[in-house]
């Protein structure tokens, strides 16, 4: 199973992601962020935070999620590419992301993204495992 795929979206950047659990769809997404952002291969992991996030309803709470973790890149300079749910339940969500400070003569931005939208966001459960949606502001 692929972990996500990019879909055409007119001046931003749609993502669609799996899980077979709620729990991988959102390790899921956020590593599509970091992966979308720069080549994870060069990343070490170094540093470990915690990602928690509230929300009223699951695509609000994958909103808010992806939000927190943009944030550790965007205001504290790191660049994530491991992630573990810790809890989850449809309005909280407590996780951990583990990466290293931003090292521009070791690391190159390869999409810069802005924001996480809420336009086209996307939570279900179907037979087969989980799906989301979320549309990146770049």
């Amino acid at each position: 199973m692929n972990r996500y795929r990019v879909f055409n979206h007119t001046a931003d950047l749609g993502v669609e992601i799996y899980g077979k659990t709620v729990e991988e769809l959102f390790v899921n997404a956020a590593f599509a962020i970091g992966d979308l952002m720069t080549d994870l291969q060069n990343v070490e992991v170094t540093r470990a935070r915690r990602i928690v996030a509230e929300g009223t309803d699951w695509e609000d709470l994958l909103v808010n999620y992806l939000r927190e973790a943009l944030y550790l890149f965007n205001g504290e300079g790191l660049l994530l590419g491991d992630y573990a749910i810790i809890e989850i339940d449809p309005r909280h969500v407590v996780g951990e992301a583990r990466g290293e400070p931003f090292d521009p003569d070791r690391h190159r931005i390869n999409t810069e993204i802005k924001a996480v939208t809420y336009h086209q966001a996307l939570v279900r459960e179907t037979e087969t495992g989980w799906i989301g949606r979320v549309v990146f502001d770049v």
